[in-house]
């Protein structure tokens, strides 16, 4: 396999794609959780929530294989290897806490709770476990403490990104813009 000079279309447009529907299902579980009684009263969020959060479960399977057969291309020769390092760590944990493990610990406390969870508004999801509200609190913990590691996660990668651009000058960050050959 030859290496890439950079991101394809395809990439960029599950990343963008993925981020925004991850953003917007971060934010609104958070206010359907935080402000139920003001915001979510019949529970409209919440199943907004869940239906944007679980298609991130079929995109994900789409992002990986799409990854695994176009290879991401070299990061800049500027990057000592242990920034190259952490920044390999630093996807890795992105993709599997953020973009499998969250949804999975969303899709475990709805399980629980025998609340079902409806993709994109097309079909339910099989529970991944019998429902035992002896387990709810344990749930809802584990996929709030996710939540905020996440959120943590993806700000750093903004962060680092937007210090690619600004500082280091070079071409991480655009090189991932939608329409752009780098």
């Amino acid at each position: 396999m030859t290496e890439a000079k950079s991101y394809t279309a395809t990439a960029k447009w599950l990343h963008w794609g993925m981020a925004l529907i991850w953003i917007v299902a971060w934010v609104v579980g958070i206010v359907a959780v935080h402000w139920r009684d003001e915001f979510n009263p019949q529970h409209q969020l919440t199943f907004l929530h869940k239906a944007m959060a679980s298609t991130l479960l079929f995109l994900i399977v789409l992002r990986i294989a799409w990854r695994l057969a176009h290879p991401a291309p070299a990061m800049p020769n500027t990057m000592t290897p242990l920034v190259k390092r952490a920044a390999f760590i630093g996807h890795l944990l992105l993709y599997s806490v953020a973009l499998v493990g969250l949804p999975i610990s969303g899709w475990y406390w709805s399980s629980v709770a025998d609340k079902p969870i409806l993709v994109a508004g097309l079909f339910l999801l099989p529970p991944l476990v019998e429902a035992d509200k002896s387990l709810y609190d344990l749930a809802k913990a584990i996929h709030t403490y996710t939540s905020w590691l996440c959120g943590v996660l993806v700000g750093g990668h903004v962060v680092v990104a937007l210090k690619h651009h600004f500082i280091d000058k070079d071409k991480v960050l655009t090189g991932m813009l939608p329409g752009r050959v780098d």
